[in-house]
């Protein structure tokens, strides 16, 4: 992990598109602003865990067919 200091107004950059820059601190918070392009996610670390827990439980659910099992219903599709 790379750990960086910054003050207000200052930033960093990440590839060639995306750009953060600190907005604001106030206490023990710190304001962010995220430039990126559109095709790009950008979340909260808690809102993506969140997502992440919620996909990994469905997947669970979902029921598991063999690749055997897909092959055959292909075979008697055709």
């Amino acid at each position: 992990m790379l750990v960086l200091t910054r003050k207000v107004g200052e930033g960093l950059v990440i590839g060639e598109e995306i750009e953060i820059t600190v907005i604001e601190t106030r206490g023990d918070s710190v304001r962010l602003g995220v430039s990126a392009p559109r095709s790009v996610g950008v979340w909260r670390r808690e809102l993506w865990d969140q997502i992440r827990e919620e996909n990994l439980k469905a997947a669970a659910q979902s029921p598991k067919i063999s690749l055997d099992t897909l092959l055959s219903k292909k075979d008697t599709e055709e």
